[in-house]
């Protein structure tokens, strides 16, 4: 047989099969559509369960509120003070407990120690903080520092607000206010010449017992001995002097002339006759 009879048979063959199909195909009922196959990388995948439902997660929640629990008190009234100091609100006790698992109903140590806290204020229902002064803003703060000319300790405006520090320094560089420095503490003081400032005797007896040196040298060395820093450099103006050739002769001493009573003097004191004995035998050997 030839290829070209081979593919005329062939051909037949096909006709007949597909003749076949149509027929079967208009005898049965029409069925339900075919479903698409899912690709295998999709079953594959799974749906992830929400974050806050992992086990691990809740398991480190519930060790943190264990440990918490059984901190000791001081650690736990600490929590709740850094809570009241950070929010500024007024909590219940039940949202303490929420906010920073201190639970003050089940532990009473903690409840009565807060009651008796300075640094908090209960009103009978809710804990708040309580600073060491009740001011809110800047220009209460301003308000304060004027009521109190003898100064006050910065340490005490710190937890006053959140941002006092600023409006302190905003007041200094607006020279509403001084803030001074001592040997332990900042002060701050009120800008207002007219205030009253009470000087105690003891320290006007130290300052005028004091004595102080001639020679601005020996000043300056003084003032850097107690942690000052002059505002002069008696050093370096004294070396330029010298190096320009102008001299620069330290200062002397004055002595005072003890004042003698003589005949001219005005006596404003005749009923102290013991102050004018020396006058009294001078005239007498004249």
């Amino acid at each position: 047989m030839s290829l070209n009879d081979q593919l005329d048979k062939f051909k037949k063959q096909q006709v007949k099969c597909q003749s076949t199909l149509s027929s079967i195909a208009s005898s049965r009922a029409p069925g339900p559509p075919l479903r698409r196959p899912v690709p295998a990388a999709a079953i594959s995948q799974k749906p992830k369960p929400p974050d806050g439902a992992k086990f691990s997660n809740d398991t480190e929640r519930l060790q943190l509120i264990n440990s918490i629990r059984k901190s000791p008190v001081g650690a736990q009234i600490k929590r709740v003070i850094d809570l009241l100091f950070e929010t500024r609100q007024a909590f219940t006790p039940e949202q303490i407990n929420e906010a920073c698992y201190v639970d003050m109903h089940a532990n009473k140590a903690v409840f009565d120690s807060m009651r008796k806290n300075p640094k908090a204020h209960y009103d009978g229902r809710r804990f708040s903080y309580k600073a060491e002064h009740n001011v809110k803003d800047k220009s209460q703060l301003l308000s304060l520092i004027y009521k109190n000319p003898d100064g006050i300790a910065v340490i005490d405006l710190k937890d006053a607000y959140p941002n006092v520090m600023e409006d302190l320094q905003a007041l200094k560089a607006t020279e509403d206010i001084w803030l001074l420095s001592n040997s332990q503490e900042d002060i701050a003081y009120p800008n207002d010449f007219k205030c009253e400032i009470k000087v105690h005797d003891d320290f006007k007896a130290l300052y005028r017992d004091t004595d102080t040196p001639s020679d601005m040298m020996d000043v300056e060395k003084e003032l850097l001995k107690n942690g000052l820093k002059p505002a002069t450099d008696t050093t370096a103006r004294r070396a330029a002097a010298q190096m320009q050739g102008i001299p620069m002769n330290k200062p002397k001493s004055k002595k005072k002339k003890k004042q003698e009573i003589s005949k001219r003097t005005k006596l404003t004191n005749a009923h102290l006759p013991e102050l004018f004995q020396s006058l009294n035998a001078t005239s007498s050997r004249n």
